[in-house]
C-alpha cells in the first residue's frame, strides 16, 4: 500500500542526479542571461529559484514521509485488528460455554433444594405432634402458669406407656414364631463319600456273588454306588464299592463287621477313600 501511495506521488530519490541536473540547470540560466540585465537580479534569482526548488522537495519529501507512516500505521492496524478480533472471538466462546456451565450448575442446585425441601418435609410429617393442653373455663390460656420440673402434668403419659407394651408384645410373639420356625427346619445333614476294597480268599472266589452279599448289607443313612474289579496280582481281583453314608447313622466299623460276616467270600475289608460330601 505504501508502494502504491509513493508511486503517485511526484518526488526524485537519486539525489546526487538531481543535484547534478540542477547546478547544470543553473549553470545554463546564468549564461543565457542578456548583457543588459544588471548584476543584481542576475546574482539575485539563482538563489531563490534555488530555494523554491528546495522547499519544493523538502515539502514533498515531508508530504511522501507522512504517506508513509500512515500508510505503515493503517497495515499495522489492519493486522492488530485481526488479532483482536480473534482474541474477541475465542473470549465470547469462552463466555458461552461457562454461561452453560453456570445454567447447568444452577438447574443442578434446584434439583437437590427440591430433594432436601422434600426430604425435610417427610421426616418433620413422621414426628408425632404434641397438642397443647386445653385452657380450663375459669382460667384463660394466655394466664395459665408454665409449671416446671416433676409437677407438669403429662396427659399422654398412659397412652405412650400402652404403645410400649403393645410394641414388646409384638415383639415377642415374633420371636416366638421365629424359634418355631427355625426348630421345625430341618438341619443339613452330614455325609460322606467312601470307597471301599473288598478283598476275596483267592482267584477262584465267585466276584458276583461276593459284590451281591455286599450290597445285601442295608442300614438306615446306607446308600451303595457304583463298583469295579481291580487286579491285584496272581490272577486275584478285589471289589472296589462306592457308598454315600449319613455320618449320624452309620460308621466304617458298621460297615466292615457287616460286610465281614460273609467268611466264606470276604477275607478282609480295608477304607480306601473317605471324604465329606
Amino acid at each position: 500500500m505504501a508502494v502504491n501511495v509513493l508511486a503517485n506521488e511526484n518526488i526524485w530519490f537519486d539525489k546526487c542526479k538531481y543535484d547534478d541536473a540542477e547546478m547544470k540547470y543553473y549553470s545554463q540560466t546564468h549564461d543565457s542571461v542578456p548583457a543588459n540585465t544588471p548584476v543584481q537580479n542576475t546574482a539575485r534569482n539563482p538563489p531563490a529559484a534555488q530555494e523554491n526548488g528546495a522547499s519544493n522537495i523538502l515539502r514533498d519529501i515531508a508530504r511522501a514521509r507522512e504517506n508513509i507512516q500512515k500508510s505503515l500505521a493503517g497495515s499495522a492496524m489492519q493486522g492488530g485488528d485481526g488479532e483482536l478480533c480473534s482474541r474477541v472471538t475465542a473470549l465470547e466462546k469462552e463466555n458461552l460455554g461457562l454461561h452453560k456451565e453456570v445454567e447447568k450448575l444452577r438447574l443442578t442446585l434446584s434439583k437437590l433444594e427440591l430433594r432436601l425441601s422434600t426430604v425435610e418435609k417427610s421426616l418433620g410429617g413422621s414426628k408425632p405432634a404434641v397438642c397443647p393442653p386445653a385452657p380450663t373455663h375459669a382460667q384463660p390460656a394466655a394466664q395459665q402458669p408454665v409449671e416446671d420440673g416433676d409437677d407438669e402434668i403429662d396427659l399422654f403419659g398412659s397412652s405412650d406407656e400402652e404403645e410400649s407394651r403393645e410394641s414388646e408384645r409384638v415383639r415377642e410373639e415374633r420371636l416366638r414364631q421365629y424359634a418355631a420356625k427355625k426348630s421345625n427346619k430341618p438341619g443339613l445333614v452330614a455325609k460322606s463319600s467312601i470307597l471301599l476294597d473288598v478283598k476275596p480268599w483267592d482267584d477262584e472266589t465267585d466276584m458276583g456273588k461276593l459284590e451281591e452279599c455286599v450290597r445285601t448289607v442295608q442300614m438306615d443313612g446306607l446308600v451303595w454306588g457304583a463298583s469295579k474289579l481291580v487286579p491285584v496280582g496272581y490272577g486275584i481281583k478285589k471289589l472296589q464299592i462306592q457308598c454315600v453314608v449319613e455320618d449320624d447313622k452309620v460308621g466304617t466299623d458298621q460297615l466292615e463287621e457287616g460286610i465281614t460276616k460273609f467268611e466264606d467270600y470276604v477275607q478282609s475289608v480295608d477304607v480306601a477313600a473317605f471324604n465329606k460330601v
